[in-house]
């Protein structure tokens, strides 16, 4: 008699469709320079061009961040007092949920929107969906600062802690300096975090709803990233 085989394995990656639930927009910038620092510049600019836009949203704008240091030049230290210059290719990106994408697509373009004198005009937007990389990175995660303790231990415990709540397992981490985002109350303590080795359907979830608080200045916000030696040479 022939031996009965069960065999299971998990749902191939490829087929795995990523919704369209929550998506990137992309929109064409016209601006010579921004601060270095201006998360909290950039979500009262888009507050004051879209009032109904609120903490509560979801809308999460992504920092613009031009390329890094190369042929001679340097990327200016972080704060608001240091200036980045953005070229033509430079885009703003917003993430939101498709119920807003329609008002985002049709009142934003041409809005002038004032960085502490730096004005962005914004051209027309489009669609792009979230990633299927497994590897994601943000550059800015802030959390509750009553429940985190100081240190990087402290900061990767408590995210791992909140990633489990959305049921997303951490195997590989991968924690950054400590980066204040300026704001009129006071600086945001924030860290750079990637992980890796996630599943597609939790790599998915996590860009979906992100991690921490200050989402409309940016942060928990994750993007696709090439590896965690990367991560150590930005």
């Amino acid at each position: 008699m022939s031996p009965t085989l069960f065999w299971s394995e998990d749902e191939r990656p490829d087929l795995i469709q990523v919704p369209e639930d929550v998506v990137d927009l992309i929109f064409a910038l016209d601006c010579q320079s921004i601060p270095v620092d201006h998360a909290h510049l950039l979500a009262r600019a888009l507050q004051a061009a879209l009032p109904w836009l609120t903490e509560e949203s979801g809308v999460t704008p992504h920092s613009i961040h031009v390329a890094g240091s190369q042929n001679g030049w340097e990327r200016p230290a972080h704060g608001t007092d240091s200036i980045l210059m953005v070229s033509r290719r430079t885009r703003l990106t917003i993430r939101a949920h498709q119920t807003q994408v329609a008002d985002l697509l049709t009142q934003l373009p041409g809005a002038r929107l004032d960085l502490a004198g730096h004005v962005l005009t914004l051209g027309a937007g489009r669609i792009r969906p979230l990633s299927r990389e497994t590897t994601l990175f943000a550059r800015y995660v802030a959390l509750d600062t009553a429940s985190v303790a100081p240190d990087e231990q402290g900061f990767l415990d408590t995210a791992a802690r909140l990633l489990a709540k959305m049921d997303i397992r951490v195997r590989k981490a991968l924690c950054g300096k400590s980066t204040p985002l300026a704001t009129p109350g006071g600086a945001v303590q924030t860290r750079s975090l990637m992980l890796a080795s996630l599943t597609v359907e939790e790599s998915i979830r996590l860009q979906q709803h992100g991690l921490g608080v200050h989402r409309l200045m940016g942060c928990g916000l994750f993007i696709p990233h090439k590896g965690i030696e990367a991560v150590r040479t930005d």
